[in-house]
């Protein structure tokens, strides 16, 4: 399915006392490249939100392979598992700058409607989106 690539500089603050990137620090790079990988399509996550349809995170799993330090470049390749309905699934590989895997990833997001906070099917202009 669609994927894309994003690119991220780790800072000083996402390290812990062992100088590694923190774990909590994680879900951020991924959601940097989820709304990355949206934007890529020409979809703004600010304007679904707008239009009241939320996107919040049912399911995330991370795999540590390797740590990151600060001032590391890194490359996140975001891919969408399948076509979405209800829910979104996405697998994500961060690779270090010298293109060791770091880290694989998943997140499950649920399409919400933000008046009910039932969940809803997949947009069609996202699925229109994704056809082309």
């Amino acid at each position: 399915m669609k994927s894309h690539e994003t690119f991220v500089k780790v800072r000083y603050a996402e390290t812990d006392q062992m100088g590694v990137v923190y774990h909590g620090n994680y879900p951020q790079y991924l959601e940097i490249a989820r709304i990355d990988w949206l934007e890529s399509l020409g979809i703004s996550y600010k304007n679904m939100e707008e239009e009241g349809i939320m996107l919040p995170v049912f399911e995330l799993n991370l795999k540590y392979h390797r740590p990151i330090t600060f001032d590391e470049n890194l490359k996140i390749e975001t891919r969408l598992r399948n076509t979405p309905n209800v829910k979104i699934i996405f697998d994500y590989l961060i690779f270090n700058e010298r293109g060791e895997k770091v880290t694989s990833a998943s997140s499950t997001l649920v399409f919400m409607d933000s008046k009910t906070r039932k969940p809803i099917r997949c947009p069609k202009y996202v699925l229109d989106k994704l056809k082309d």
